[in-house]
């Protein structure tokens, strides 16, 4: 599913297109998408789009006025499969991957600079004029609509949608129950649970919020750790390398979505720009590169199957030559 740097780049790309927009219309079309009844999704027609933000990797759409009780937020959760974009052409009845639709008219309040560096972050490298274009209007005329929209691949229909009134937001059980931030200033991690396992802890939103399958393999890669062991014997040099690699891991990720150039992959890539592809291009070193050499010390990268995941690693810079055994659903390899 979309991590931190992912969640991150489309939040900005969005946010700078479409901020300030008016909501012409909002529905689920996924039956089951939504988990908050009062007020309805279609409160928001006519609300004006404020921001769209993240917490962890769940994304936050705040909006104010129309039949709104007050400013507030819709909250949607990805899942593995869904993705939120931006389209200049309305969803038909026929497309069955979409989940929620925001019709949204005008917009494009942010800067494309601030679409590179978030809401008051220093001026960074100029991105594609595609990232903040608003949605300008010939005189005369209404500015084109367009669609925010939720969609899903797959059979499962898992993603979901909170709307909430911001001051029910802090005492909501997801947002309420998430860890601090993995970026871009995670804590010392000495609070991390000492008999979890390295991959489980920092994976767990309640722990840290941002980092899921992929960057986890990455970031424990980076820091020369094994994923399976526990929390409770890291000393303080190796939670210092760990949480370097945190930072270094997710915004060298951010990055290289917003401004390209060539990741540690050796892949060089182009900014990104809306609309958003649906597979990001992920720059990889060890994550689902199982048999490849290790892009450290060349020894051949292995990997423990569960029933829903892959964790990748080195036998050799991350476990110290004692690969572990595959053993799939084996309850003694759980996280």
């Amino acid at each position: 599913m979309p991590e931190l740097p992912e969640i991150e780049a489309t939040v900005r790309l969005l946010d700078a297109a479409v901020r300030g927009g008016t909501i012409e219309s909002a529905m689920a079309p996924g039956l089951a998408t939504m988990r908050t009844f009062s007020p309805p999704l279609d409160a928001l027609k006519g609300a004006t789009l404020t921001g769209i933000d993240r917490r962890g990797k769940l994304l936050l759409v705040h909006a104010e006025g129309g039949g709104l009780p007050g400013p507030s937020t819709l909250v949607l959760h990805l899942m593995s499969a869904g993705r939120l974009q931006l389209y200049e052409k309305l969803a038909g009845p026929r497309d069955r991957t979409s989940r929620v639709l925001l019709r949204i008219r005008g917009g494009g309040a942010a800067s494309p600079a601030e679409a590179t560096t978030g809401p008051g972050g220093d001026a960074g490298p100029e991105a594609p004029d595609a990232l903040g274009a608003p949605a300008i209007a010939v005189p005369g005329t209404e500015a084109p609509l367009r669609e925010l929209r939720l969609r899903e691949f797959g059979t499962k229909q898992a993603a979901w949608g909170k709307l909430l009134p911001d001051a029910e937001l802090a005492d909501d059980d997801t947002l309420s129950t998430l860890g601090p931030e993995a970026w871009p200033d995670p804590p010392d991690l000495s609070d991390l649970p000492p008999r979890r396992t390295l991959r489980g802890a920092i994976r767990d939103q309640r722990v840290l919020a941002g980092i899921g399958r992929t960057w986890s393999d990455e970031i424990l890669w980076q820091a020369q750790l094994a994923p399976l062991r526990r929390c409770g014997d890291l000393d303080h040099a190796e939670r210092e390398r760990l949480r370097t690699a945190m930072v270094e891991k997710l915004g060298g990720a951010l990055d290289l979505y917003l401004h390209g150039g060539t990741g540690p992959d050796g892949k060089r890539r182009t900014p990104l720009a809306l609309p958003l592809p649906d597979k990001l291009p992920l720059p990889l070193q060890v994550h689902r590169r199982t048999g490849d050499p290790c892009p450290r010390d060349g020894t051949t990268l292995l990997a423990v199957h569960y029933e829903d995941d892959e964790m990748t690693y080195c036998p050799t810079c991350q476990t110290g030559g004692k690969p572990y055994k595959d053993r799939r659903l084996s309850r003694l390899l759980k996280d």
